[in-house]
């Protein structure tokens, strides 16, 4: 795009991914003024980056706890990262409180759909929606259904530019086994 980008879109972008003003005035560019575009660009980006970063180690992290209203339904989750640094920012522990939300609420079995054992998929005619009720990362998030766990997952690694791995979650409800 020839013309310039406008600070206000600039800003618009900013508010809706929380990518660095930088990226964000790239990928608009890229994007020719486009904002669903410029969020798709920083999205892709953000997934490429987060499949770099996922050989390096994270031994370091917060464990998330949530109890529902009435005490009767409850959360623990581990969320590890690199560094003691980015286990206490901001984003990272709103990330974990979000995860242990969506967990109460959408009660995944899996992490990923990697881990559903190979003699469950087999006898699935619907894996995609297999995946996406039982999977965390397949999940649509419970605050904003146009995007996955695996999504909010990787523009969290992109922003704050560590491997971040849910590590193990557990959902406990009154009277089940």
């Amino acid at each position: 795009m020839a013309s310039k980008i406008s600070l206000d879109l600039i800003k618009d972008l900013r508010r809706i991914s929380q990518a660095s003003i930088a990226d964000c005035k790239q990928a608009l560019q890229e994007a020719n003024g486009d904002l669903d575009k410029a969020v798709k660009l920083l999205r892709k980006r953000g997934l490429e980056i987060a499949q770099a970063k996922r050989e390096r180690s994270a031994t370091e992290g917060r464990i998330e706890s949530y109890i529902h209203t009435g005490s009767k339904l409850g959360v623990l989750l581990e969320v590890d990262c690199e560094t003691d640094f980015v286990a206490r920012n901001e984003d990272f522990c709103q990330f974990t409180k979000d995860l242990a939300m969506q967990i109460t609420a959408a009660n995944p079995v899996y992490i990923a759909r990697e881990d559903v054992p190979k003699h469950i998929t087999d006898t699935l005619e619907d894996k995609e929606e297999f995946y996406k009720n039982n999977c965390l990362l397949e999940q649509p998030f419970i605050k904003d259904p146009s995007v996955t766990i695996k999504d909010l997952l990787a523009d969290l690694v992109a922003k704050l530019r560590e491997n971040i791995v849910i590590r193990r979650f557990i959902r406990y409800k009154v009277g089940e086994e």
